[in-house]
C-alpha cells in the first residue's frame, strides 16, 4: 500500500524528526511514524538515531554539513590533460603508476583513461629478447677479478711466459682474456601482458605476430678483455 504522503523532501523529513524528538518521542517510534506516513525509503533507522543524537546536542540546522575529505577534483581538465600526456609518453604505463605520479585515486584515473580519453589497452606484436649491457660491464671486470687469490707459483711462470709480449707501461691484467659460452634461442617471445599498449578505438588495429620460443639453438662463445669484447 502506498504511503499517505507520496511527495516529500529530505528537509521535511528532518523537520518531522526534530518536532517528534522535541515532544519526547522515542527514536524507534519516530522511525515507525515516518515509515507509516512517508514510506520505508524516506529515512533509515540509523539516520533517525543520528539526527536525534544531533538534536540532543542542541543542533538547530536541518542542512547537511559539508563533509570532510578531499574534494572531487581529480576528473578536471588539468588531470585529464596530464593523464593523456603520460600515456603518450609511455604507452605501456600502468594505471597505478599514473595514480602515484599525479596523486589522484586510481579509480579516477581509470575513469579518465577509459571514459574521457577512450583508451583501451591491447596487445602489440611480439619482439625478440634484447641483450642486456649488464653482462658486458660484468665481463669487462672479469680479468681483474679472476686473478684475485691466484697462487704466486702459478702467476710467476705465466708472467715470464709473457715477457716480451706485454707493451711497456701496461699491466698484465690488461692482457688477460676471459671466455664464456651459452646456449641461445634464435628468438625469445615477449609475454602478452608486457606487450599491451594503450590505443584509441579509432586507431589502426595493432598486429601481433604469433611467435613461440624457437626450438633451434646456437651456442654463443664470447671473449673479452679489460677493454671490452674481442670476439
Amino acid at each position: 500500500m502506498a504511503p499517505p504522503i507520496a511527495v516529500w523532501s529530505k528537509l521535511e523529513i528532518k523537520a518531522v524528526v526534530c518536532f517528534l524528538f522535541a515532544k519526547g518521542t522515542k527514536c524507534f517510534v519516530i522511525y515507525r511514524e515516518i515509515v507509516e506516513n512517508y514510506g520505508e525509503h524516506a529515512m533509515s533507522m540509523t539516520q533517525v538515531y543520528q539526527w536525534c543524537s544531533w538534536f540532543k546536542d542542541c543542533r538547530t540546522s536541518l542542512q547537511d554539513e559539508p563533509r570532510s575529505g578531499r574534494p572531487n577534483t581529480a576528473n578536471n581538465d588539468w588531470s585529464t590533460a596530464r593523464v593523456d600526456e603520460l600515456i603518450k609518453v609511455d604507452r605501456r604505463g600502468k594505471l597505478k603508476e599514473i595514480s602515484l605520479k599525479l596523486d589522484i585515486p586510481q579509480t579516477n584515473v581509470y575513469e579518465i583513461v577509459h571514459d574521457k580519453l577512450g583508451y583501451r589497452k591491447v596487445s602489440t606484436r611480439w619482439v625478440p629478447k634484447m641483450l642486456s649491457d649488464e653482462h658486458s660491464a660484468r665481463e669487462s671486470k672479469s680479468p681483474k677479478s679472476c686473478c684475485t687469490g691466484v697462487n704466486k707459483k702459478v702467476m710467476k711462470p705465466l708472467m715470464w711466459s709473457l715477457v716480451g709480449t706485454i707493451v711497456p707501461g701496461t699491466s698484465i691484467l690488461e692482457h688477460l682474456i676471459t671466455g664464456d659460452e651459452t646456449w641461445l634461442h634464435l628468438s625469445t617471445p615477449e609475454t602478452k601482458r608486457d606487450s599491451m599498449t594503450w590505443k584509441h578505438p579509432s586507431s589502426p588495429v595493432t598486429k601481433k605476430f604469433k611467435v613461440q620460443q624457437s626450438a633451434t639453438k646456437v651456442i654463443a662463445t664470447v671473449f673479452r678483455d679489460s677493454r671490452g669484447m674481442i670476439l
